[in-house]
């Protein structure tokens, strides 16, 4: 069986392709560029492939997303769009995220850039903020990473609510769901984390109007995808203080340019999309048990659903 393997950087493809060859030794694993015999591939390992990279194989029996989000493979306007694809998921990688958002939750509860701001300014400054029963926390995306780290909110003893498309019911958290709910999950909510798929109803979804429904002085966590958010609107949330902080790990335009003026903003943490990052040695062996449980029965536990996007 053949499979190739595609990231927009070369010695990242050459870890992936050294890994998947140790893990599956009775496969053909090749990085997508070099592959000479198209027709014999049958299956694409890939990260934000280029547009027409996996219409190339004509004989693929599915794709493989290097990631729990399936949006990076949608967004190829040539693919083939009844290819079964599969998402990226995993203990380690849930872990990752439930210790992305504590932290950054924990950041904004304890007010922590502005103790790191008195700091640089020699000033003795203890601000007193609430225990974490008291302040409301949401959580918008309530699949499999946002459930958990929903809990585990929730498990630090704050006020937790979460938002998705459709209803849920997770343990210690009050759950909202559909269009018509939004509003009473965001009446209150202090601390919004975003961890939504990428479709196009939730593009854009951090704009003027959701922060306008926030608590004055909110803080905002997107971990998701950089097109949720309209940065216009959340600087200007910030120049307004309706929005008090935010911390982004993920952006319209990755790496985040020099001259962004995030980089440089004092309300604004960035970090390099790291939240739940898939190394080589963990995604490769998720990636290896999934390719050989969907070759041996047609199917996989993370198979996506193209239409809805997730």
């Amino acid at each position: 069986m053949k499979a190739v393997i595609y990231t927009p950087s070369e010695p990242i493809v050459a870890s992936w392709v050294e890994r998947m060859r140790k893990l599956l030794p009775d496969w053909s694993i090749n990085p997508l560029t070099e592959e000479d015999d198209p027709e014999s591939v049958r299956y694409a390992v890939v990260w934000r492939p280029r547009t027409g990279d996996i219409a190339r194989f004509p004989n693929l029996k599915a794709v493989v997303s290097i990631g729990a989000g399936i949006d990076h493979v949608l967004a190829d306007a040539e693919l083939p769009r009844k290819l079964p694809i599969i998402r990226t998921v995993g203990a380690d990688l849930t872990q990752f995220m439930r210790e992305y958002v504590a932290l950054h939750v924990l950041r904004h509860h304890r007010n922590r850039p502005y103790q790191a701001a008195a700091q640089a300014r020699a000033e003795w400054d203890a601000v007193e903020v609430p225990p974490a029963p008291q302040r409301r926390v949401g959580v918008m995306g309530l699949g499999n990473l946002g459930s958990f780290a929903a809990q585990t909110l929730a498990g630090l003893g704050f006020r937790t609510v979460g938002w998705a498309r459709r209803p849920r019911d997770i343990e210690g958290v009050t759950c909202y769901s559909g269009s018509e709910n939004f509003d009473a999950f965001l009446e209150g909510t202090e601390i919004l984390v975003n961890l939504l798929p990428l479709t196009d109803e939730t593009k854009n979804v951090l704009n003027a109007e959701t922060f306008g429904k926030l608590p004055k002085g909110a803080c905002i966590i997107n971990a998701a995808r950089g097109p949720h958010l309209v940065e216009e609107d959340l600087l200007a949330a910030l120049d307004s203080g309706q929005i008090a902080q935010a911390t982004l790990d993920v952006f319209n335009v990755e790496p985040l340019p020099p001259e962004h003026p995030f980089w440089k903003h004092p309300a604004i943490t960035v970090t390099p999309h790291i939240a739940s990052r898939i190394d080589a040695g963990t995604g490769s062996r998720i990636i290896a048990a999934n390719l050989d449980t969907f070759e041996k029965t047609g199917t996989v536990e993370d198979l996506a659903d193209a239409v809805r996007g997730y």
